[in-house]
Order: C-alpha cells, then sequence, then structure tokens
C-alpha cells in the first residue's frame, strides 16, 4: 500500500528519533494516519516484534492496516484491559490513544503494568489529544518508558515542584492539592524533541463540523424527581433507594436522571423516561446515525426505543442499514464511524478530551462536513456540562454544586 508523503516524511525522521531518544509521540490529528505511521516505523527501525496495544474496538482496524501493508515484523495486537495474557518477547511497543496513562498525581493500574512489564523497551506513543486538560498528563505519559525526557525525577510530585503551580481545591469538606495548573512553558521545550505534530489540516482534510444543540423537553416525572434529589438529596420509593450523600453522587445521579435511568443504592438500574430517545428516533428517522451515550444502561433505554434497528457492532453498522450506539468513553477514541450521516450526542461525559476527540469520529479526508448534534433539555445539567467541554475543560463536582446553588 502507498503512503502519503507526509506519513513517510513523518516516519523517516521518527524513526531516528526513536533510535536515538527510545520513544516518541505522534500527536497527529484523528484520521490523518498515525496508525499507518507508527507502522512504517517500525518497519524502518528494522523491528522484528511487536506489541500494539490499543482499544478493543480498533483492534479490526489495526490489523486491516497491518495486512495492507504487509511487513516483515511480527505484531500482536490486544486492548489494554487484556495485556496481562500476553505472552512472548517484543522490541517495540506501540501504545495507541496513550492519554489513557496520563492519570496524576499517581499513575493508573494500566501505566504501571506497562512500565513494569516493557518499560525498559523503546516506545511509540500514539494520541490525537495527549493532554488536552493539562500539561501534567505529560509525565505519566512519557513515564511508562524508562528512557523518557523526565527519567531523572523520581515520580510526579518530584516532578510537579518544578513543572506545576501549587493550588489547592475543596472536594466537599475535602482539601486536596490540585497539580493541574501546568508550567508548560518549561514542560513544552524538554517535550518538543519527542514530539511530531500533524494537523487535518496539513493532511489535505477541508472537513468542517457542523455543530448543533437540539432542545428537548423531558418528561414532568423527570423534572420532579430531579428537583427532589437537588433539595433532599435522597429520593425513597417502595423498594429502592436514590441516594446523593456527597456532591460526586449528587452530580451523577441528577446526570442520569436527566437523560431518563438511574441506579440505585442497590445497585440495581431502571429506565425511567424513553422522550429523549424517542425524539432522537422520530428527529432523524430518514438518516443513518451513530449515537454517543455516557451511562451504560443508556444503551438498554435505546435498544428498548429503535428495536432491531440499533447495534453496538461497528461491522454491523458498517455492513448494513443498521444505526449504531457505542458508550461514548471507548466510542470517542480509536474508530472511525465514517458511514454514519450524522453523529448524535444522546448523553456525554465531563472530559474535555473526549469531547474532542468524538466529534471527529465521522471525518475522512474526502468528507466536507460533519453534522454533529448535541440532545438535551434546556437548562438542565446536560447543558451545564456542555458548555463547559465545548471549551476543552473537565466538568466537576465542584462546579456543578456552584450551578446547583443558582438553580435551587
Amino acid at each position: 500500500m502507498k503512503l502519503r508523503e507526509y506519513q513517510i516524511e513523518i516516519s523517516e525522521q521518527a524513526a531516528e528519533k526513536l533510535k536515538r531518544l527510545g520513544c516518541i509521540y505522534l500527536s497527529m490529528s484523528v484520521r490523518t494516519g498515525k496508525t499507518l505511521t507508527a507502522l512504517n516505523i517500525a518497519k524502518l527501525i528494522n523491528a522484528k516484534s511487536v506489541l500494539f496495544l490499543t482499544k478493543l474496538r480498533a483492534i479490526d482496524s489495526i490489523k486491516s492496516d497491518y495486512e495492507m501493508m504487509k511487513p516483515d515484523f511480527k505484531i500482536t495486537i490486544i486492548n489494554n484491559e487484556s495485556m496481562h495474557k500476553v505472552e512472548g518477547t517484543f522490541d517495540l511497543i506501540i501504545s495507541d490513544e496513550n492519554h489513557r496513562n496520563s492519570a496524576f498525581p499517581k499513575p493508573n493500574k494500566s501505566a504501571k503494568y506497562i512500565r513494569e512489564r516493557w518499560g525498559h523497551l523503546p516506545f511509540i506513543f500514539l494520541s490525537g489529544t495527549p493532554a488536552a486538560e493539562s500539561g501534567s498528563q505529560w509525565f505519566h505519559s512519557f513515564w511508562i518508558c524508562k528512557n523518557n525526557p523526565f527519567n531523572k525525577y523520581k515520580n510526579f510530585y518530584e516532578w510537579s515542584k518544578i513543572f506545576t503551580n501549587d493550588k489547592v481545591k475543596y472536594l466537599g469538606q475535602l482539601k486536596v492539592k490540585d497539580y493541574s495548573d501546568s508550567k508548560d512553558d518549561l514542560i513544552k521545550p524538554i517535550i518538543n524533541p519527542y514530539i511530531f505534530t500533524y494537523t487535518q489540516e496539513e493532511a489535505g482534510f477541508e472537513t468542517k463540523i457542523n455543530e448543533r444543540v437540539i432542545y428537548c423537553e423531558m418528561s414532568e416525572i423527570t423534572n420532579k424527581l430531579i428537583n427532589i434529589l437537588l433539595k433532599d438529596y435522597i429520593i425513597r420509593g417502595n423498594n429502592e433507594t436514590i441516594l446523593a450523600d456527597t456532591p460526586v453522587k449528587l452530580m451523577s445521579k441528577t446526570h442520569q436522571l436527566s437523560n431518563g435511568s438511574v441506579i440505585f443504592e442497590s445497585g440495581n438500574s431502571k429506565i425511567l423516561d424513553k422522550t429523549k430517545a424517542k425524539f432522537i428516533k422520530e428527529y432523524f428517522k430518514n438518516n443513518k446515525i451513530a449515537i454517543f451515550y455516557f451511562f451504560k444502561q443508556e444503551y438498554e433505554l435505546l435498544k428498548d426505543v429503535f428495536g432491531e434497528s440499533l447495534t453496538n457492532d461497528l461491522n454491523e453498522f458498517n455492513t448494513t442499514d443498521k444505526n449504531i450506539a457505542l458508550q461514548q468513553i471507548a466510542g470517542s477514541e480509536g474508530i472511525s464511524l465514517k458511514k454514519a450521516d450524522k453523529l448524535v450526542y444522546y448523553s456525554f461525559g465531563y472530559s474535555g478530551k473526549n469531547y474532542i476527540q468524538g466529534r471527529d469520529r465521522l471525518t475522512t479526508i474526502d468528507r466536507n462536513r460533519n453534522e454533529v448534534y448535541f440532545v438535551f433539555q434546556k437548562g438542565d445539567i446536560n447543558e451545564k456540562i456542555y458548555n463547559v467541554i465545548k471549551n476543552k475543560k473537565r466538568y466537576n463536582e465542584k462546579i456543578f454544586i456552584k450551578d446547583v446553588r443558582k438553580q435551587v
């Protein structure tokens, strides 16, 4: 297969850097071909056995790219959740959607496992949004490779003394340190030699995202339940209880209810309001659509309304006239939804990063326009979250409590 000119150029430059530095980061925009570029880098450095860590839904796409390229090296492609099953030895690790390893101040379980098992090997990191919310996300993104630009710092806390501004935030009554205010002017000169960027505009994409908000009035009982919860922090039923005794739980339960379902204190869940799903089905009835939702129970709600016209299998979506519904946390990364006429957010999470990535799932180099819709009730928590994440920021319980004080 023939690579684009910019992919060849980046590959050649990155291969030289990888040999010298031990790791490189392809921070290329979504749909610009990070996977093929990474595979070509592996080919150029004469890799023999490559481990490709990715998302479950992206595995088939990566296999397809590998089979089209037909490189000499062997490859093992696996999702992070299953990497404990991996056997054998490797001479290169490719970490896809590497921002998954960017948690701070402590590394997440996945990052620790990768570093412990393969940290001595060279790494190619891939992500279109490596540090979308804070420059502090760079530390553990690189840390999983022991040959990284910050390897002289014992841990994040030691690193943060130089590269972040000390702040404090309050989680309810709890006072905690906030490390998100990074000194990017100090970080960037250190990491720049490791990073290769390329935008959709540079690649020749002319796609414009047409983003619209559509208001949908939820049922009277849904609004009544939300108001009771915001006032009393608890709703007692005959057999189940909705308890919101912390700011985080109050935010989550309000968010669930506003989209038509709820998880009770017992752990059981229930569909309460199908209004929004019915509205979406009718509004987009003449379109093939991809739907993002946030809470797991919402797939059952959507399935109840759409019936057999809805799937959560990407292959079935691509080969039939069915619509698809994917949980946002998985669907916003590493896959293409180019077969969809429109992308519809039934609900969405609190991350500016996922917002940025998710909107681009329709994009291809020959597509001129992405139609993206956010559906929610005017003035509800979804609108408040949307107004924060569209500015590439994270919505949190502190912002939520301020919003509630204005409302109640």
